[in-house]
């Protein structure tokens, strides 16, 4: 067996089968890789770069392309790979976009690597010693009235999730409006009413967890947080026992983070932005995260198991980030059963074809919690009709908030 071809599949389909998540974003795009032999066998990845930039990752598979074409089937070892595609790309590829790329080429390799021993990927890195680890209902948007935001956790409990994390803030959908104040009080009345309102309907036994996004709303309606800011928010919030706090502040503001770790008892997460094992280790070395939130779509899976090595030496987690669609989350999956310090994995719910249709028999969930995979590689499969049905949308990529951007705000 060899490798023939490396090609980028780019698709457009429905965001999801959220009600919720789909009043906020109807479409989304998707960037596979497949990585094509003169068998039958075809590995495929996924790169979170297809969410937010879609167009520009073919070209960075062709630049990788030629290190793959003709290798046989005792060179593809996907982590001697990765070093040697990162390494001919240092120059311009060390952090950021390339990194990001290059994520989905290692996980079609390590599907290829799996699918020819006919092994799960998590068996070829190593297992954690479990056969099933706990998720939550990864939801957006806080809806107000909160009313609101408890049917969408109602609809979450009856799709068997045992926990959920929302937004800070609250999005008002009949008024079209997002809360944003600079008065960090705002903040306390507004986030400590919600769970309030979710505690009341929910109970105790249902989990919870807030993202903050870096507070980047704060480019529309006012500043970010600062670390003042944040550690008055977290101090009142102890009492709700969240699962984690996610993004409180900017990735530069390190030193930041650490402060926050310090100073209160609610679990710092974050690291979905950064690229490498590199990039976590400065957040290690100065304990700036209770909870390190690599994406293996995003740093690659076998880069995810060592940023989980690197955070165990220091008695920390990690948790999955995972919005991308559906061999993105599994190769999260993989990932994270290799890992003995997984606090809980991020599960698009209610999720929409290009998740339910791509996972085939990889994925599998039962009373909140994801099973471990049993099929050969990451249990995926891209298949032609998939690809006729949801054609690739030029400009489909999710926005910034860019003035005159498409999709940005009026």
């Amino acid at each position: 067996m060899k490798i023939t071809d490396v090609r980028t599949v780019l698709l457009t389909g429905p965001c999801t089968n959220d009600p919720w998540v789909r009043a906020l974003r109807r479409q989304r795009s998707a960037a596979f890789i497949e990585i094509v032999t003169d068998t039958e066998l075809v590995g495929i990845g996924e790169t979170y770069t297809g969410y937010h930039a879609p167009e520009v990752v073919p070209a960075i598979v062709d630049f990788f392309k030629p290190i793959l074409l003709g290798l046989r089937e005792d060179e593809i070892d996907p982590r001697e790979l990765w070093n040697r595609m990162y390494y001919c790309a240092n120059f311009w590829a060390r952090i950021g976009l390339g990194v990001n790329v290059l994520a989905g080429v290692e996980g079609a390799l390590w599907d290829l690597r799996g699918k020819l021993e006919e092994k799960p990927v998590h068996a070829l890195l190593g297992t954690g010693q479990k056969d099933r680890l706990p998720c939550y209902a990864t939801g957006c948007a806080s809806e107000y009235p909160w009313d609101e935001l408890c049917r969408k956790i109602d609809a979450y409990r009856d799709a068997g999730f045992r926990a959920t994390k929302v937004a800070t803030g609250r999005r008002d959908a009949r008024e079209q409006e997002r809360f944003w104040s600079n008065d960090s009080q705002d903040w306390i009345d507004v986030e400590c009413e919600k769970l309030e309102a979710i505690r009341s309907h929910a109970g105790s036994d249902f989990a919870v967890a807030l993202d903050a996004h870096m507070s980047n709303d704060g480019s529309r309606y006012g500043s970010a947080w600062d670390a003042t800011t944040a550690v008055r928010v977290l101090k009142a919030l102890e009492p709700y026992d969240l699962l984690f706090f996610e993004e409180p502040l900017h990735y530069s503001d390190v030193r930041g983070y650490a402060r926050l770790c310090r100073e209160t008892s609610v679990p710092i997460a974050g690291g979905e932005c950064l690229t490498t094992v590199g990039e976590f280790e400065q957040y290690a070395a100065v304990e700036a995260l209770d909870i390190a939130q690599p994406d293996a779509s995003y740093i690659g899976i076998g880069p995810f198991v060592d940023t989980a090595r690197l955070f165990a030496e220091r008695g920390r987690r990690v948790a999955t980030h995972a919005w991308s669609s559906g061999a993105g989350v599994m190769q999260n999956i993989h990932a994270a059963f290799a890992c003995p310090n997984i606090a809980v994995l991020e599960i698009p719910p209610l999720a929409g074809p290009l998740h339910t249709e791509v996972y085939a028999d990889g994925y599998r969930f039962s009373d909140g919690e994801i099973l471990l995979p049993e099929a050969p590689g990451l249990g995926v499969r891209l298949t032609d009709e998939l690809k006729q049905r949801f054609p690739f949308v030029p400009d489909s990529g999710e926005w910034n908030l860019v003035p005159g951007g498409k999709g940005a705000p009026d």
